[in-house]
C-alpha cells in the first residue's frame, strides 16, 4: 500500500503508485548522504530478489492496469517470479558510486551471491574458507572496470527445477509441472523433457534447441549433476 502523498499520483494503480514512492524513496536517501557528506565514500546498490509478479494476491489492480498500458514488468524474456525462465531470475541491478563508477551497461554474467567475495576484495579482507564458497570476487566487474563474467551460474524455480547457464547457453533439467503457474498466471518453463536455449540469440527463450544441439544439452546436464554432487 502506497502512502498517502503518493495515491493516484501514477496513475497506474497501487502498483505504479509503490513504485513512484520507491523512487522517491531512493531520491531521499541518496540527498541524505549528500547533506552528510558521505555520498563520494558510499557504494550504493540498487537490486531485486526476483522477476515480476503481477497477480500474487494483492487487490491493486496491477493486472488490469498493465493490460491496458501494455506494459510488460519482465520486459522481453519469458516467464517471471517463480518460474524456471529468465524473466523470473534476471533482476534489475544497478551500481552507484560517485566518481568510482561511470555509467555504463554490461553483459557480464553477475551474481547477488558474488556480493560477498567482491565486497571483502574492496575492503582488502579474506572470506572464511567454509563460508560464501559460492561467492566469487568480480569487483572490477561490479565498479565497471571491467567485462569478466561468471564462467556459470545455477538457477532454482520455485519447484525445484534446476537449470544452468554457461557461456551464453541456458540448460533447464526436465522436471514435472504446469506450463502456466497458476494463480500469477505466469509462464513456468517446466517441462518433462529438456531445455536448451541460446541467452545470446534468444534472450526470451522462444526456441528449444535441445534436440538440434544433443551434444550441448549432455555437456551442460553432466555439468549440473556435478554441481548437485559437490552439494551432496
Amino acid at each position: 500500500m502506497p502512502a498517502t502523498m503518493f495515491k493516484g499520483k501514477s496513475k497506474l494503480g497501487y502498483r505504479g503508485d509503490v513504485i513512484l514512492e520507491m523512487d522517491h524513496s531512493v531520491g531521499v536517501i541518496i540527498q541524505a548522504l549528500k547533506d552528510r557528506g558521505i555520498l563520494d565514500n558510499t557504494l550504493i546498490i540498487f537490486s531485486s530478489d526476483n522477476g515480476p509478479v503481477l497477480n500474487d494476491g494483492y487487490l491493486d489492480q496491477a493486472v488490469e492496469t498493465a493490460k491496458t498500458e501494455h506494459y510488460k514488468p519482465a520486459g522481453p524474456f519469458r516467464g517471471g517470479k517463480y518460474s524456471a525462465l529468465e524473466g523470473g531470475t534476471r533482476i534489475p541491478f544497478v551500481v552507484y558510486w560517485k566518481g568510482k563508477v561511470k555509467p555504463k551497461q554490461t553483459n557480464a554474467l553477475f551474481s547477488q551471491m558474488d556480493l560477498m567475495a567482491s565486497f571483502a576484495a574492496l575492503l582488502g579482507q579474506k572470506l572464511p574458507t567454509d563460508q560464501f564458497t559460492d561467492s566469487k570476487d568480480y569487483l572490477g566487474t561490479l565498479l565497471g572496470k571491467s567485462e569478466k563474467s561468471r564462467s556459470e551460474i545455477v538457477e532454482q524455480a520455485a519447484n525445484m527445477t534446476l537449470s544452468i547457464v554457461k557461456d551464453g547457453w541456458k540448460f533447464i533439467e526436465p522436471h514435472k509441472g504446469p506450463a502456466v503457474l497458476s494463480g500469477v498466471d505466469i509462464a513456468s518453463g517446466y517441462s518433462e523433457k529438456p531445455q536448451l536455449y541460446h541467452l545470446v540469440n534468444d534472450p526470451s527463450e522462444s526456441e528449444n534447441l535441445a534436440e538440434k544441439y544433443p551434444k550441448k544439452v549432455k555437456a551442460l546436464q553432466t555439468r549440473l549433476e556435478a554441481i548437485k554432487k559437490e552439494l551432496e
